[in-house]
């Protein structure tokens, strides 16, 4: 009997992870803005990433290719334009680029808001255009065929060209948060599963 129910102790020992394997942390990934446009002007582009007091004065001085978003409750202002542009009354964080162009019938412009608590990562995928990132907390790894490339909080970073493999990861200590802006091909599916290449295959 006893020998009957230490079988029965080992089998649940071994099937326990099955049940008890803790959740992996998620990476949320929120659209706060996004607009569609049929054209961008001519020559390099950057994005410009301003702010303002509120939500209201950000929309006050959005143009034709600017999202303005609440971020805890300061405005936040995307110019997609040319190197060194400036808003009237706007504290400037950040410009990124030149964004590598994407050929579109119309381009999607898209804010999002990203990220989860240290060891949450995105399913490897693709976009049909570029992105760009600034990170305000955390740390963000992203993962490409170019290698790892790290971002620490109040830094930014340029995207990669259309149809780039890759992978983000909140990989500092506290949870990462950052605001991430696209320019894709409006008509292509925003987001595509995707797979890294295997090194034995250059063989």
């Amino acid at each position: 009997m006893r020998r009957l129910l230490l079988g029965f102790a080992f089998a649940a020992l071994a099937a326990a992870p099955v049940w008890a394997r803790a959740a992996e942390p998620e990476f949320k990934v929120t659209p706060v803005a996004e607009k569609v446009v049929e054209r961008l002007p001519e020559g390099p582009l950057f994005w410009r990433v301003e702010t303002y007091a509120d939500l209201p004065a950000a929309k006050a001085a959005a143009g034709p290719l600017s999202l303005a978003v609440d971020v805890d409750g300061k405005g936040v202002l995307f110019t997609l334009g040319p190197k060194g542009g400036a808003s009237a009354g706007a504290t400037k964080l950040a410009e990124i680029g030149p964004v590598p162009p994407i050929q579109a019938k119309r381009h999607l412009l898209r804010i999002n808001r990203a990220g989860g608590p240290p060891g949450a990562k995105t399913p490897v995928h693709t976009h049909p255009g570029s992105e760009a990132f600034y990170v305000l907390k955390g740390q963000l790894t992203q993962k490409t065929s170019h290698g790892a490339a790290k971002l620490g909080a109040g830094a930014a970073m340029n995207g990669h060209a259309p149809g780039m493999v890759m992978q983000l990861e909140s990989t500092g200590s506290e949870p990462l948060d950052q605001l991430v802006m696209f320019d894709v091909d409006a008509d292509q599916p925003f987001s595509s599963p995707a797979a890294f290449e295997d090194p034995a295959s250059r063989r």
